[in-house]
């Protein structure tokens, strides 16, 4: 096995529909050995689209079997200047994030926060799933952001580009200090994971919600065990993520069942089932997002497709163009999330139907920010220094 070099714009091409036969190919040159890669989701590890060079594996003819290393999760520290980050899209509820990690091990394949990796000289395959950032600071930098005089409260999201509860948070516990940070300075926070480990933090979830201070989204995609197993290889099982929401719920904690994302002839069917398993748990509300394949992640999603489901690859695709007016995505405000055209069409009037009979709400409870308390105390004071 050898590597040939490829320029980055020949190599990357995001619009590109590869054909069936030859991307099922083995010597096709961009699949990784299942067993390098075995509980990630992606299958491919393509260069990120500011590269320069990208390398390509081929088959040299000598038929020489090289032993490569696994992608085993190695984490690195970051070190940003800030942790609040801020956005202005009305597609979403909120206008401030915090994201604890950079990268996701849960290896979701169609999640939309991959090509944020190609900032890093990283791949938004593999890479993305094993190569990963934590940011130890994170309560630290939180705290004095806090402090800073003007700031005013407004619902913080965290969980909105990868998982706050992701395994590597059993061993950093960066989520668990963010939270007590803004427990103690009375701050609201919307969190959305697909982890049962969420219920480790109960004791401080619990105290806040009953202050009207904190909702949780616990994102079920599917109860097809092995679809998710598939699809989310490392996050919890659906049946785990249910019992998370009842756990959470029986806590007082609010909690909305997400179906993110909604993908067309794969889990589509599951809609009203999804709502009713997460309402018997214990959700109030619920919610969805339609699939989303913006640059690197297409490839990455068609890829897994042809894998595991080469019979619908055809349809599915299909189906997404035909809601994103011929195009693998639409970055257009107000139908990234929600698609356009008829099939979308349907798939909202589902959902509408579905929360209207099961007594789920659609849009979430309001959040205290009337408590806030700046944090005080040596370690804000010092680090204004």
């Amino acid at each position: 096995m050898r590597h040939q070099v490829l320029s980055g714009q020949a190599a990357y091409q995001p619009g590109h529909t590869p054909d069936i036969a030859n991307a099922l190919a083995d010597d096709s040159g961009l699949r990784i050995e299942i067993d390098r890669r075995r509980g990630r989701g992606a299958g491919i590890n393509p260069g990120g689209r500011f590269e320069t060079l990208q390398h390509e594996a081929f088959n040299d003819g000598w038929d020489i079997i090289e032993e490569l290393p696994e992608f085993k999760t190695d984490v690195q520290v970051e070190k940003p200047r800030t942790i609040i980050t801020r956005n202005e899209s009305p597609d979403i509820p909120f206008d401030r994030s915090i994201n604890p990690y950079r990268g996701c091990e849960h290896g979701c394949i169609y999640c939309f926060a991959r090509p944020t990796h190609s900032y890093m000289g990283l791949s938004a395959g593999l890479d993305f799933e094993a190569k990963l950032f934590a940011k130890p600071d994170a309560a630290k930098l939180l705290e004095r952001e806090l402090s800073k005089p003007g700031y005013k409260a407004r619902v913080i999201a965290i969980g909105t580009n990868t998982d706050p509860y992701q395994p590597i948070e059993k061993e950093w516990r960066i989520m668990r200090q963010i939270l007590e940070v803004l427990a103690k300075a009375e701050h609201p926070v919307a969190i959305v994971t697909k982890s049962a480990l969420i219920t480790r933090d109960i004791d401080i979830l619990a105290p806040m919600a009953k202050k009207g201070l904190v909702k949780v989204g616990i994102s079920v995609t599917t109860l097809d065990r092995k679809l998710a197993r598939s699809m989310e290889p490392r996050a919890s099982t659906p049946s785990k993520r249910l019992e998370a929401v009842k756990t959470l719920t029986e806590a007082g904690i609010p909690v909305a069942v997400m179906m993110a994302p909604v993908i067309p002839a794969l889990n589509d069917h599951e809609i009203e089932l999804v709502l009713e398993a997460g309402k018997a748990a214990g959700a109030t509300e619920a919610s969805y997002v339609l699939l989303r394949l913006p640059l690197e992640v297409s490839p990455l999603f068609r890829d897994w497709l042809l894998r595991n489901y080469p019979d619908r690859y055809r349809h599915v695709m299909s189906l997404v163009r035909s809601m994103r007016d011929g195009k693998e995505y639409d970055s257009e405000f107000g139908k990234r999330m929600k698609g356009a055209g008829p099939y979308a069409w349907q798939i909202s009037r589902r959902f509408e139907m579905a929360t209207k009979r099961l007594g789920l709400i659609r849009r979430g409870i309001q959040l205290r920010d009337d408590l806030f308390a700046p944090p005080s105390g040596a370690g804000v004071q010092l680090s204004l220094l």
